[in-house]
């Protein structure tokens, strides 16, 4: 289990960077618009709309197999999918008001908001 747990964590932390770079100068904590925001659709933005909370959640996981004992683990699952979910809809609908049908037409290729496939 803690050969999956270290493979998952490596994978979560490359996808974070690679999702990052993917978004350039465009990153920032603060859910905002930069001067000049474009609609990211490539590498991970084409799978899933918010890839960094989705290799996140792969750090969330990898920690919790590694040390947690798995009644916390749901606890701590719970927590970050509320809050996330909460996140995203914020940082979504600031998408949805800057770039209107060309970020509807996005969701619309791209229905995964954080995990492919849900």
């Amino acid at each position: 289990m803690n050969i999956f747990a270290c493979v998952l964590a490596l994978s979560a932390v490359v996808w974070v960077l690679v999702s990052v770079r993917t978004l350039g100068k465009q990153w920032t904590v603060a859910a905002r618009l930069v001067e000049g925001h474009k609609l990211v659709m490539e590498g991970p933005y084409s799978l899933v709309r918010n890839p960094i909370y989705t290799g996140m959640f792969g750090m969330l996981l990898a920690t919790g197999i590694i040390l947690t004992r798995w009644q916390a683990l749901l606890i701590a699952i719970v927590i970050f999918l509320l809050a996330t979910l909460w996140r995203i809809r914020v940082e979504e609908d600031l998408l949805r008001g800057q770039f209107g049908a060309e970020f509807e037409e996005y969701c619309k290729r791209v229905p995964a908001a954080l995990l492919p496939g849900l």
